[in-house]
């Protein structure tokens, strides 16, 4: 599985980006997906993930309520749309899918084996 993340920028705080994550695979559809960030001089830190099938999803507090991840197996992409974005929110945004297949969508990066390049977003106060 290959990922690629795009849609970042620079926006305003208040503002709202949409982030895709395209895949290639044909069996992408059965691999959970988590969008992970990382603030300039942090570490990488969770977002939110989505389960293979959809119906299970999972966001770190502070973006309950503003993010939404979502996906779309029938073109290989994983969204996640963010909303009332916040300076600190400014970071690096990268997608990844499970090891393994059927997965539930977890929190710890080290579930993840496939990682794909990440997409800035800076937002401005």
């Amino acid at each position: 599985v290959q990922l690629q993340a795009s849609g970042g920028g620079l926006v305003q705080a208040g503002g709202s980006l949409r982030l895709s994550c395209a895949a290639s695979g044909r069996t992408f559809s059965r691999y959970a997906v988590g969008w992970f960030r990382q603030p300039p001089g942090k570490e990488r830190e969770f977002v939110a993930a989505i389960s293979w099938s959809g119906d299970r999803t999972s966001y770190v507090d502070s973006v309950k309520g503003r993010f939404t991840i979502s996906r779309e197996n029938a073109k290989n992409l994983i969204y996640l749309q963010m909303n009332n974005l916040s300076p600190e929110d400014t970071a690096v945004y990268l997608c990844a899918a499970e090891r393994t297949l059927y997965g539930l969508g977890q929190q710890d990066p080290r579930f993840y084996g496939y990682w794909g390049q990440g997409t800035l977003v800076t937002v401005s106060s």
